[in-house]
């Protein structure tokens, strides 16, 4: 038995670091199971298949914004390290789409107050549990607790306000691809409040849903300051249908 990190950094011939990244960001399997623990005992003669992370791509870019199309498994902090400019606002590292980073400190203040006043559109998409076939307004105060790095929401009437809007795109078998637009911007609001109609996001583990290569939750488009900036599905989004 060996640690899963070193077998894989033996497989791919790579250092013991750059393949506990590659676990932590959940892109390594084994006989077909996501490998989560990087520090797990396997077999010494295990395989591994590594899923390829995709390219952080530029969409747009001014003198006071830059929008780029996130790739799943990167976090929103290592693009704005990549970057050096601050993130105006953050994608879960599961979670692909449309980010927004600021070049100009007077232009960030009226985009920070534009979300604020909830003048910002933000839509989704995600492919969840479940058929929806009717649209749906979801008006549920979420609370956050926050532990460390970590943070874990929940539907209380402690929480502040939360609104999402569900429109469906699609019905395959116990399966839905649905817009999400939402009014507020709570933290894991779309993963909370889909959790409640009792269709959580595929690969979305920590609200009930069922295991999948990743959490199927994409920022398609977000509306601000007379600016649209949309990024197209994934290639994994749009096999839904296939």
């Amino acid at each position: 038995m060996e640690k899963a990190y070193k077998l894989l950094a033996q497989q791919e011939e790579i250092s013991n670091r750059a393949a506990k990244d590659l676990i932590d960001r959940g892109v390594v399997y084994s006989e077909g199971k996501k490998v989560s623990v990087a520090r797990g005992e396997m077999n010494g003669n295990a395989t591994f298949k590594v899923e390829k992370i995709g390219k952080i791509k530029t969409i747009f870019e001014d003198d006071f914004i830059v929008a780029v199309d996130k790739p799943a498994f990167v976090t929103s902090e290592e693009i704005a390290l990549i970057k050096k400019l601050p993130l105006l606002h953050r994608l879960d590292k599961d979670t692909s789409g449309v980010l927004l980073l600021t070049k100009d400190d007077a232009f960030r203040e009226k985009a920070v107050e534009a979300f604020k006043k909830r003048e910002v559109t933000k839509e989704y998409i995600a492919i969840v549990e479940g058929r929806i076939a009717e649209a749906v307004t979801i008006n549920a105060p979420i609370l956050t607790i926050k532990k460390g790095n970590s943070a874990h929401s929940k539907i209380s009437s402690e929480g502040k306000e939360a609104i999402s809007h569900v429109e469906p795109m699609m019905v395959e078998g116990k399966r839905s691809k649905v817009k999400v637009t939402i009014e507020t911007g709570r933290t894991h609001q779309i993963r909370v409040h889909l959790k409640s109609i009792a269709s959580p996001i595929q690969g979305d583990s920590e609200y009930g849903g069922r295991p999948f290569k990743r959490m199927m939750l994409h920022a398609s488009k977000i509306m601000l300051l007379g600016y649209i900036f949309q990024a197209k599905e994934p290639e994994d989004f749009s096999r839904f249908s296939s």
